[in-house]
């Protein structure tokens, strides 16, 4: 039986009533959230059964998705607002010619930029379960120049970052974790802190790593009051939790903050207004050579 469902752009898609009111709420939801775009679809999904829009079902959620999709096909909702990070691309360097050349280098001399984190006492990073967040977090840790990577990496990405600590020299790797509260999570966030310590202690035996679950934590669960739902029937991990729920039933706002608190509090703003410092007079030279 042929797949029916709508390929490409939809201009001509006449909602109904009842997913007219749906997409009002989800426009009022992105706006909310301006700062913290592209949001996820179970971002919005949770803000919407928080709002009292959607009941927390997983029917609902699918529906969303579905009218999500029509709203982008049809120009209603803008493609850069919802991030999906399901593409993965490795694409061949180009230009168009010698001038193409010359604009990418000025472009990237405005774009020069130092290590942000040098000289700091503890080198950050921030990791999240759900790639469709990365974006996101990116947005509130690249003032700092601290990285974002995702959690459920491969074992190369957990040698990677034990790697990443020995180039840093001596010191701390502070490694904070964004994820499910759910045994699935408990058990990325484990796997994951005993993996990275282990290769370390070969690969970067003088640096201390630590780990930090960010969030969900159950004292969030209970400040924000987030939806929840039980262990699942037959779950033989152990989880020290009563109740599960998802990173993505954050407030997108809280999320930011928590992130943005989290790394603020242990930066020296003297070491790094130093090295912006540094780095603004360096772009400034870059660009009055310009063309090299």
């Amino acid at each position: 039986m042929p797949d029916r469902r709508p390929r490409g752009y939809q201009p001509d898609w006449q909602p109904r009533p009842a997913t007219q009111e749906l997409l009002a709420a989800v426009e009022l939801i992105l706006g909310r959230y301006a700062a913290q775009l592209p949001l996820t679809i179970r971002q919005i999904w949770y803000a919407a059964v928080s709002n009292g829009v959607l009941a927390r079902q997983e029917r609902t959620y699918k529906r969303l998705v579905d009218v999500l999709g029509m709203a982008r096909r049809s120009g209603r909702i803008s493609w850069l607002a919802i991030g999906d990070n399901t593409d993965t691309a490795v694409e061949p360097v180009a230009y168009d010619g010698p001038d193409g050349f010359r604009a990418a280098r000025l472009t990237a001399a405005r774009g020069f930029r130092l290590d942000r984190q040098a000289g700091q006492e503890a080198r950050l990073e921030v990791w999240c379960d759900t790639a469709g967040l990365a974006p996101q977090l990116a947005t509130v840790t690249d003032p700092w120049g601290v990285p974002v990577y995702v959690s459920a990496t491969g074992l190369s990405g957990k040698r990677a970052a034990a790697q990443r600590a020995a180039a840093g020299g001596h010191g701390t790797l502070r490694i904070m974790v964004v994820g499910d509260w759910d045994p699935t999570g408990v058990h990325l966030f484990t796997a994951l802190a005993e993996d990275v310590t282990a290769f370390a202690a070969i690969d970067a035996p003088d640096v201390s790593v630590r780990f930090d679950r960010l969030a969900v934590t159950e004292s969030q669960i209970a400040e924000f009051r987030l939806p929840t739902a039980p262990v699942k029937a037959g779950e033989r991990r152990s989880f020290p939790g009563t109740s599960t729920t998802q990173a993505e039933a954050l407030p997108p706002d809280a999320l930011a903050a928590l992130v943005r608190e989290a790394i603020s509090g242990s930066r020296d703003t003297e070491v790094l207004a130093d090295v912006l410092e540094r780095e603004e007079i360096q772009r400034r030279a870059l660009l009055d050579g310009f063309p090299w």
